[in-house]
């Protein structure tokens, strides 16, 4: 006879704390943080279009002319904006039903920015849910880059002279990161089940990437063409990876096991940043990652009212709230990812030194 388990009780702190969310989130449903601001995106929105389009005109009008990088590096910035609008429609940001909203970060990040919607928010979903926890959150799992001990541990040879050295290695690596994405999009896509959704998805990215690359060779010289792709590519990996790295890594790593309430397991694993407007614009939003990960359906403009609740809750309950400059943050996770290279493997390392190393 198999007993059902004994639900166990959670431990007074920890009603206190999800206790305290609650509070918090009160607060902030009352403020009217959470309404929708349509204006603001339809506004983004059209600049964004009239950017694209001006630079696609320049593209088509300059001819071949090594000014051409400019207009690709501009690209990239707006691409990258684009993909922050996406990334606010996925988490129901934007417009006012769940549907619209996919609707729209469809077509901003498929037939825009060139990448998988569904693949994107799948990945971005599970990170929410356990940001920083061992074995649950996918971007912090061993890629080129080892964000755990262990995992870095296991690299050796080449891989492990990279990990080693990857904390000054990063940011030159995220100019690779804007090709990655657009190769793991399409190789999800390709490997999900059959559906109405996959073949749209697909059908769309493949529209936009070889609409794209044909109108580039053909206004440009092949290598001036492959310059310019190149030059797109390259600043949209680094502003994407420069927005998205300075938020968890270097915070606390969560064991598989630990139960935290909510407020804990999004606070205490996320990092703001600084700097006012202005760096809003620059990071669409990503700089109130703390609020964003408490409200993840709250919309950019009631980011900084929402940062003024959180830390005064914060600091009220007794909870860590960190704050830095980008400058700082980038700092911080070139020493993190360094600090965590150095457990890679040297092969050329004598097994007996390294038995009686400190």
């Amino acid at each position: 006879m198999t007993l059902a388990p004994t639900p166990t009780r959670p431990r007074p702190r920890q009603e206190a704390a999800t206790g305290s969310y609650h509070e918090l989130a009160a607060a902030v449903r009352e403020a009217g943080l959470l309404e929708r601001t349509p204006r603001f995106y339809v506004g983004l929105l059209t600049g964004l279009g009239a950017a694209l389009a001006a630079l696609l005109t320049a593209l088509v009008v300059i001819g071949p002319s090594w000014w051409q990088l400019l207009v690709a590096a501009g690209l990239g910035v707006v691409l990258t904006q684009v993909a922050f609008v996406s990334h606010e429609a996925s988490h129901r940001q934007v417009l006012r039903t769940g549907p619209a909203n996919d609707r729209l970060g469809r077509v901003l990040a498929n037939a825009v920015v060139g990448i998988s919607h569904s693949w994107w928010t799948t990945k971005h979903n599970r990170h929410h849910a356990n940001p920083n926890r061992r074995g649950k959150d996918p971007d912090i799992e061993r890629d080129t880059i080892s964000f755990l001990p262990e995992d870095a541990a296991q690299q050796s040879g080449f891989m492990g002279a990279l990990t080693r050295r990857q904390g000054w290695l990063f940011f030159p690596l995220l100019t690779l990161e804007g090709l990655n994405l657009h190769v793991v999009s399409i190789r999800s896509a390709l490997a999900s089940a059959p559906s109405r959704a996959r073949t749209t998805e697909l059908v769309l990215m493949a529209v936009r990437l070889v609409g794209y690359v044909a109108l580039v060779v053909w206004q440009l010289p092949l290598g001036m063409a492959a310059a310019f792709l190149g030059v797109q590519l390259a600043v949209f990996g680094v502003y994407m990876g420069a927005s998205f790295a300075p938020n968890h890594k270097g915070m606390a790593i969560i064991p598989a096991e630990s139960r935290l309430d909510f407020l804990s397991k999004q606070v205490l694993t996320s990092r703001n940043i600084s700097g006012g407007r202005w760096v809003t614009a620059l990071m669409g939003g990503l700089d109130a990652q703390i609020e964003h990960h408490l409200f993840p359906s709250m919309p950019r403009p009631h980011l900084a009212r929402a940062r003024e609740l959180v830390r005064e809750h914060c600091a009220r309950v007794g909870m860590p709230y960190t704050q830095t400059t980008l400058v700082e943050s980038y700092r911080r996770v070139v020493e993190y990812l360094n600090e965590v290279g150095l457990q890679a493997r040297d092969p050329f390392d004598c097994p007996m030194v390294a038995r009686y190393r400190a």
